[in-house]
């Protein structure tokens, strides 16, 4: 799908105002992040058509959905947008088959790219097709979940949280299955999370949303490198999103090395071949400043830069953000050290970083979207 979505809408919800604006191009995945509370699922309600806004307009590349001032509310059978929820909220009546294909059957024929055989192949769900959704897993209600959307064709495809409700074992069950329709769909996605790991590993680009405002919005990489959201994408876990090349996949020690703007960066062994590109996040906490590269150290990551800027924490603790050749790193040290060290924007610095901090929750990949052609319908009755 070619083309923006141009989102601007008002609503009055009592106790609560949503009044959003976001423009973004109609393409990969665009992750809404934000604390519980902050109207990110309004702001994707109303672009299913579940909630109908008080002013503005939605708008899909040339489609117009929603617009206050001309009369236009298409309706949300007729939207041809997917909705995957927190919960599968599968049929209990239908087959898993039956509930795939519920989505089948309600997209126009002209419309149907994907089938079927397509999804169940893609989902990895051929096992379950006779199954009733009670004698499914939580991790397999939102394969189903996910296929059901899917197989409705849709212009654009709406994630609100389908991992809150999982155990990290069933998260991580659940999400090579999103890359997958990621990275081999052309099917813009809209990922709902308040999980920066999430993020990380999914996203194109991020939408800030905060008392039901958006905030912020622009790649990944850009969004988390600015100190001054850290209140919004979250102090404990922050950090920057860098974007790395494999340069060397085993160097016979168990580690692999990654490049970037900045240097090198040598992390635990990664299953990804030389030249793959990466996104990988070091979290402040994990960073150390040193004014000279210590001579006796187990860090394995010792990079010399210069500090961009300071925070401007009251408390203990500073977030300093380094300049690594181009590439913004945080690092965060006490006040103390920040005084005994007389730490100041421009004075260089080396940023050491632990290569044991870069674990499978701080790597994600930048989109390799192919094209996906569909095959032939294989379809039956959705009672089956």
């Amino acid at each position: 799908m070619t083309g923006m979505l141009d989102v601007r809408v008002r609503k009055n919800l009592g106790g609560f105002d949503l009044d959003a604006a976001m423009r973004r191009p109609a393409d990969g995945v665009i992750a809404l992040f934000g604390r519980s509370g902050a109207g990110k699922t309004t702001l994707v309600q109303t672009l299913a058509g579940l909630v109908r806004p008080d002013a503005g307009h939605v708008q899909l590349g040339d489609t117009v959905l929603f617009d206050h001032a001309t009369g236009v509310d298409v309706p949300p059978d007729q939207r041809r947008i997917g909705y995957v929820f927190q919960e599968g909220r599968l049929f209990p009546h239908y087959s898993v088959r039956g509930n795939l294909l519920y989505g089948y059957h309600r997209a126009p024929a002209a419309a149907r790219r994907l089938h079927l055989h397509d999804v169940v192949d893609l989902m990895g769900i051929g096992h379950l097709l006779q199954r009733r959704p009670r004698e499914l897993s939580g991790g397999e209600k939102q394969r189903v979940a996910l296929g059901r959307a899917l197989l409705s064709n849709p212009r654009l495809l709406l994630m609100d949280e389908p991992l809150a409700s999982l155990d990290q074992p069933r998260k991580e069950e659940i999400l090579p299955f999103i890359e997958r329709l990621r990275d081999e769909l052309a099917i813009p996605l809209v990922y709902v999370s308040h999980a920066m790991d999430e993020i990380i590993r999914l996203a194109d680009s991020m939408v800030l949303v905060s008392d039901g405002r958006v905030a912020a919005a622009g790649s990944v990489e850009e969004i988390t490198s600015r100190l001054d959201l850290r209140p919004l994408t979250g102090r404990y876990d922050a950090g920057a999103a860098l974007t790395v090349r494999v340069a060397q996949p085993d160097d016979g020690t168990g580690l692999t090395h990654l490049a970037f703007a900045g240097g090198r960066l040598v992390v635990p062994r990664i299953d990804a071949a030389e030249g793959k590109t990466l996104r990988v996040r070091i979290r402040a906490r994990d960073v150390a400043v040193a004014l000279s590269p210590p001579p006796h150290t187990s860090i394995l990551n010792v990079l010399p830069g210069r500090i961009a800027e300071l925070g401007e924490e009251a408390g203990p603790l500073v977030d300093l953000r380094l300049d690594v050749g181009g590439s913004p790193i945080w690092a965060r040290v006490t006040n103390a050290s920040l005084q005994r060290l007389n730490l100041r924007p421009g004075m260089p610095v080396y940023a050491l970083v632990k290569a044991v901090a870069v674990d499978r929750h701080s790597l994600g990949r930048p989109a390799a979207r192919g094209h996906f052609d569909g095959g032939t319908a294989n379809a039956s009755d959705p009672n089956a």
